[in-house]
C-alpha cells in the first residue's frame, strides 16, 4: 500500500467519512453457493458410484445451466473436479472438490441420474435437490452386506462352472474367493494399498489351484482358478476407460486405463509368485492341464454365463430392477459368442462383436428407461472376462515358456479391450440415431463429435 493511499485512509478515518457501498448486484448477474454446491455433490457422488467422465460432465453441466449459474465451465478427472462461473460485472466463482474414495454403487448412480432429471424438468429445486441428495449419500444398497459379499464367490462359483469345473472345482472356487475377499478386506483395514490386496486374492485363488493339482485333479484347478480370477478382474474401470478415451477424456481415460493395467499386474503378480513356489516344490503345474473351452450352447453353461450376470451386478450393487436384464444379457453374449466361436471367428473379434450388441441393446434399454447405462452393460459382458487365458499365460510363463505365455497374456489383454470397445460401439450405434443430443449443450458441443483430425 502505497503513502498516498495510507494518508486518504487516515483522514477519511479522522473525518468519518464512510467508504463507498458497494454497487448493489443486478439480478440474474449473482452465483447462488448452494446451486454451486449442488452441481459439485452431484458430480462428485456420480463418479464416485462408477460413472464415466462424459456422463458425469453432462449431469453437472445441466445442473448449472438449470440452476443459473451464468457461463459455468466444468471441469472433471479421475480425482477432482471443478466449476467455474463467471457474472457479468463480477469476478468469476470457482469451486473444486476432491475425489478421495470411489466405491461401485450403482444403485446411488441410478438415483443421482434421477436426481438430476427431476430437476432438469423443474420437479424439484435446489433446497429439495440438496435433501434428496443427503438421503442418498445416507442410503443403504438394495442388498445386506453379506449377500454382496458372497456374490463374489458365487461370481468365482459360476465362472468355474462356465469354464468346466464339477463340483469339486466350483466349491473350492467359491471359498477360496471368499478368503482372499476377506484377507484383501482385512489388509485394506490396516491401508495396505489395493495392489497389494488384489495380488494376495489372487494368490489364495492359485495355492488353492496348487492344492487340488498336488490331490491329483489337476484339470479341475484349472477352472478353479479362472473363476477366483473373475471375479477379481476390472470389468467396470475398463469399461469406463474405454468410454472416456472414445469421447475425448484422454486425461481420464489415461488414467483408469493404468488403473486397469496395475489391477491386472497385481493379480498376475499374485498368480505367478504362487505358481513359481509351486512348481519348485515340485507340484506338476503344466500348461497340457489346461481344459479346452467349452463353447457350446448347452443349458449348464448358458445358465452359469447368466448367473455370473446376475452375481456381477449384485457385487456392483446394480437396481434391483436390473438383475433380469443382466441375466439375459450373460446368456446373450455367451450365445453369441459360441455362435462365433463355431463359425471360425478369431476369440477377440467374437468378444468385440458379441459385446457390440450387448452394449447397443443396453444403452437402448436404458435410454427407454431414463436411467444410466453402465448398470445394464457392465455385468452383461462378465462372462467373456479372460480369466482362463491370464492363468495358462502365467502357467506358462513359469514353466519354461516365456514366449508363449507373453503371447497368451497379450491375447487376453486383448479380448478385456475387445469388450470393452465393443460395449462402447453399442452405445455409439444407439447415439447415432436417437432424435436428441446432450441435454446440456446439444449433440455437435460434444468432444468426441468434434473434427480435430488428430490436431
Amino acid at each position: 500500500m502505497g503513502a498516498a493511499e495510507r494518508l486518504r485512509r487516515t483522514w477519511r478515518v479522522l473525518m468519518d467519512v464512510a467508504p463507498p457501498e458497494p454497487p448493489e448486484p443486478v439480478p440474474g448477474e449473482t452465483v447462488d453457493p448452494r446451486a454451486l454446491d449442488l452441481v459439485l455433490r452431484v458430480g462428485e457422488l456420480l463418479l464416485a458410484s462408477g460413472e464415466t467422465t462424459e456422463q458425469v460432465t453432462e449431469a453437472m453441466l445441466s445442473l448449472a445451466v438449470v440452476c443459473d449459474l451464468p457461463r459455468s465451465e466444468v471441469h472433471v478427472s479421475l480425482t477432482s473436479m471443478m466449476v467455474s462461473a463467471h457474472p457479468d460485472g463480477g469476478p468469476p466463482v470457482t469451486a473444486t472438490r476432491a475425489i478421495r474414495r470411489r466405491l461401485p454403487a450403482y444403485w446411488r448412480l441410478t438415483a443421482v441420474h434421477a436426481l438430476v432429471r427431476d430437476v432438469s424438468l423443474g420437479i424439484a429445486d435446489v433446497e429439495e435437490a440438496h435433501a434428496r441428495l443427503v438421503e442418498i449419500k445416507r442410503g443403504t444398497a438394495p442388498y445386506p452386506p453379506w449377500l454382496i459379499v458372497l456374490s463374489l464367490g458365487l461370481i468365482a462359483a459360476s465362472a468355474s462352472l462356465l469354464s468346466g469345473g464339477r463340483a469339486l472345482a466350483v466349491a473350492t472356487a467359491f471359498v477360496a474367493t471368499l478368503l482372499g475377499d476377506r484377507t484383501a478386506a482385512a489388509l485394506a483395514r490396516r491401508g495396505i494399498a489395493e495392489f497389494f490386496q488384489l495380488a494376495v486374492a489372487a494368490a489364495i485363488g492359485a495355492t488353492a489351484a496348487a492344492l487340488v493339482v498336488a490331490w491329483g485333479r489337476p484339470t479341475q484347478a484349472a477352472t478353479l482358478v479362472t473363476g477366483a480370477i473373475v471375479a477379481l478382474l476390472p470389468g467396470r474401470p475398463l469399461v469406463a476407460s474405454i468410454q472416456d478415451g472414445i469421447t475425448g477424456d484422454l486425461v481420464s481415460a489415461g488414467a483408469r486405463l493404468l488403473e486397469v493395467f496395475y489391477m491386472i499386474a497385481a493379480i498376475v503378480s499374485g498368480m505367478g509368485v504362487t505358481v513359481y513356489v509351486a512348481v519348485q516344490l515340485g507340484v506338476a503345474i503344466d500348461v497340457s492341464q489346461l481344459p479346452p473351452v467349452a463353447v457350446r450352447l448347452t443349458p449348464v453353461p448358458i445358465l452359469a454365463a447368466a448367473a455370473i450376470s446376475v452375481t456381477f451386478a449384485v457385487a456392483l450393487a446394480a437396481p434391483r430392477d436390473v438383475l433380469g436384464w443382466s441375466a439375459v444379457g450373460g446368456a446373450l453374449i455367451w450365445a453369441m459368442y459360441v455362435v462365433l466361436q463355431g463359425w471360425n471367428v478369431p476369440p477377440v473379434l467374437s468378444s468385440a462383436v458379441a459385446a457390440t450388441v450387448v452394449g447397443a441393446l443396453a444403452s437402448a434399454i436404458a435410454r427407454h428407461r431414463g436411467a444410466p447405462v453402465m448398470p445394464y452393460a457392465v455385468p452383461a459382458i462378465c462372462p467373456l472376462l479372460p480369466g482362463m487365458m491370464l492363468y495358462g499365460g502365467m502357467v506358462e510363463l513359469n514353466t519354461g515358456a516365456p514366449e508363449t505365455g507373453v503371447l497368451r497374456l497379450i491375447g487376453a489383454l486383448s479380448v478385456a479391450l475387445a469388450l470393452g470397445a465393443g460395449v462402447n460401439l453399442g452405445t455409439e450405434l444407439v447415439r447415432a440415431f436417437q432424435r436428441v443430443g446432450l441435454s446440456a449443450s446439444g449433440r455437435w458441443a460434444r468432444p468426441a463429435a468434434r473434427r480435430t483430425r488428430g490436431y
